[in-house]
């Protein structure tokens, strides 16, 4: 069946995407990934291509898209090539929405211009060591002057997705103290330039996959970040940063289900082309028409929250709802495809192997499944 949620303009944007990625990633993959990271100067590709500016208005040099289906067929693409676009992926679909829905006309004019050419690459730090992305523990404090003009920030992230390439990084930090009835008040979210004297980038994170995404510990000793730089309202990051979650938990999803249709699509062509053929074994057959099945139950889901969150009808039960099913259900299919090519697949350099471990973190970032449970049975009145 024909999927009903892109049409023809997506369909011709997803053969430039395929024709893109085959050319110009492909070919390079092998050595980005014996580097650990994509080459800075790639980002000006995707740059030149208006691939980091789909949903940027077109006054700041986008495309001004209001639909999320183009990043659907970019994340779609990746997954099926089992390549990656390192860093990009989260100055797309992580930053770019936050500034969006949170920047000042003059921050729109400073920021988004470089964000759509790559001149400008952002980042989201949010989690500390040892207490991760929980409000109530934050500990990096960024108090105002006294004269009003600026923050003082100190403190370190930890898994900063980019963090390496980043040259403005949106910081979480703790602007005033939380109060009894509200504990995730007296957070803001500060953008930060990482030219800044004490701003300082630590150690590249050796991940289990996705290697090529750059993620980094950031350290800030007496940084100073001017007012004109906080994003949103004072002291209501948390709930700058929860409005975000829907959208985040969709693109995950996408991505979730990119991922399984690649893997069976790999374990189709690994067991009908190997020398010795298993494609005529019974349990071969069986394996694959049940990984099939689970795929395009994944489709249907997540084709029905794209619609969803194009109408501005995606809840945030749904969204979570939708992550679940999708991550959940791509980690068994990823896994019985990654069995079916026996030895070859726990080759670390196989296409299969690198899904498998690229996937693994869907299930943690965005919120991991056990929140999502508990959002889910919340909405339920449980």
């Amino acid at each position: 069946m024909r999927r009903t949620v892109f049409d023809g303009e997506h369909r011709t944007f997803r053969a430039t995407m395929r024709a893109f990625i085959d050319a110009e990633v492909v070919p390079s993959f092998s050595k980005w990934n014996d580097d650990g990271l994509v080459p800075r100067e790639f980002y000006y590709r995707l740059g030149e291509l208006g691939i980091l500016g789909l949903e940027v208005p077109v006054e700041h040099g986008g495309r001004g898209l209001d639909s999320f289906r183009h990043q659907a067929v970019v994340a779609e693409e990746i997954a099926r090539a089992a390549v990656s676009f390192g860093s990009a992926s989260a100055h797309v679909s992580r930053c770019l929405p936050l500034i969006d829905d949170l920047a000042t006309t003059e921050q729109r004019r400073r920021w988004l211009p470089g964000s759509v050419t790559g001149e400008t690459m952002f980042a989201l730090a949010v989690a500390e060591p040892g207490t991760g992305a929980e409000p109530s523990d934050m500990r990096t404090t960024a108090p105002l002057s006294l004269d009003g003009t600026e923050y003082l920030l100190n403190g370190s992230k930890t898994f900063v997705t980019g963090g390496v390439h980043a040259d403005r990084v949106i910081v979480c930090a703790r602007t005033a103290a939380p109060n009894t009835e509200d504990p995730t008040y007296g957070l803001s979210l500060l953008v930060v330039d990482a030219t800044a004297p004490g701003y300082r980038v630590g150690r590249a994170l050796d991940t289990l996959g996705r290697k090529l995404s750059g993620t980094a510990e950031l350290t800030f000793t007496d940084v100073r970040v001017p007012v004109t730089d906080r994003l949103g309202d004072a002291h209501r990051a948390d709930t700058h940063l929860a409005a975000q979650l829907p959208r985040e938990r969709l693109s995950i999803a996408v991505g979730a289900h990119a991922q399984a249709r690649a893997a069976v699509r790999f374990a189709h062509r690994f067991t009908t082309e190997r020398t010795a053929s298993t494609a005529s074994f019974q349990n071969t057959k069986f394996e694959l028409a049940a990984c099939r099945t689970e795929v395009d139950a994944i489709e249907a889901v997540v084709d029905r929250a794209l619609t969803a969150h194009d109408h501005g009808d995606l809840a945030p039960a749904d969204a979570a709802s939708a992550k679940l099913f999708c991550t959940e259900s791509a980690g068994r299919v990823i896994d019985r495809c990654l069995q079916l090519h026996g030895g070859i697949g726990y080759l670390a350099d196989s296409p299969i192997a690198r899904l498998y471990a690229d996937h693994r973190i869907d299930r943690i970032m965005g919120g991991t499944s056990e929140v999502l449970r508990t959002i889910i049975a919340a909405d339920m009145g449980l």
